[in-house]
């Protein structure tokens, strides 16, 4: 099985996750010495078209902190991305808490 990618979403513009949440998840991210990769707002990048997210979301089995999963598929979707439910995990950082969030995010296990 393929190793997951990790995405963290500071949603930086909508401001809609919690500021210590975010910033919890960051630092414990950082301190993990796990490879992962920090965008500043995914909803940006969908509304900019922005080829970046395209590659991120399309390059194997991803993890996602992020916001609400319907939120983030639709903005990929109306930004042409391809989107693949069996490939892309969303840990919401709006109703997890940032233990929760990081335990999920370095699970390894098959996503679900």
């Amino acid at each position: 099985m393929a190793e997951h990618k990790i995405v963290y979403c500071n949603c930086t513009y909508a401001r809609i996750i919690e500021k210590d949440v975010k910033q919890a998840v960051l630092q414990a991210l950082s301190e993990t010495g796990v490879a992962f990769t920090a965008v500043p707002d995914l909803c940006e990048m969908a509304a900019q078209k922005d080829p970046e997210l395209a590659r991120l979301m399309s390059t194997g089995p991803v993890k996602l902190a992020a916001c609400y999963k319907r939120a983030v598929k639709g903005l990929c979707h109306s930004s042409g991305v391809t989107w693949n439910d069996d490939d892309i995990e969303v840990i919401n950082m709006r109703e997890t808490d940032a233990e929760g969030v990081v335990k999920a995010l370095l699970n390894t296990e098959a996503l679900s």
